[in-house]
């Protein structure tokens, strides 16, 4: 059974949609373009 009281001492809210776009672009994330750009380049 759930304890409420506990679940909400967990909470976060999320972030308002202004602040994602930050919080994402703050973040270094490699995609599938940068690994296969790096592939390429230690295949020359």
């Amino acid at each position: 059974m759930l304890n409420f009281e506990e679940e909400i001492q967990k909470f976060q809210p999320s972030l308002e949609v202004e602040d994602i776009e930050g919080a994402v672009y703050q973040e270094d994330l490699t995609d599938m373009t940068d690994i296969l750009h790096e592939v390429i380049e230690k295949t020359k």
